[in-house]
């Protein structure tokens, strides 16, 4: 069974329970494709994560973008 976790930062602009559900089925069916799984056996889950609990380089996604402006 596949188990595909996604994880994206939480932005001021949510992502769209209609975009959640085109990446939840484009994932499956890239898996269908691929390595030739049932979509019924495979598991897609999105997690939204703080900016301040999500870290590149030593920096959090809220300070490494506090940066950019």
């Amino acid at each position: 069974m596949p188990f595909v976790n996604i994880k994206i930062t939480r932005e001021q602009e949510l992502i769209t329970p209609a975009q959640k559900a085109a990446l939840i089925a484009g994932v499956t069916n890239l898996l269908v494709e691929v390595i030739n799984r049932g979509p019924s056996t495979t598991v897609v889950v999105i997690d939204e994560v703080e900016m301040d609990n999500y870290g590149v380089g030593g920096e959090s996604i809220t300070e490494r973008r506090a940066k950019k402006l």
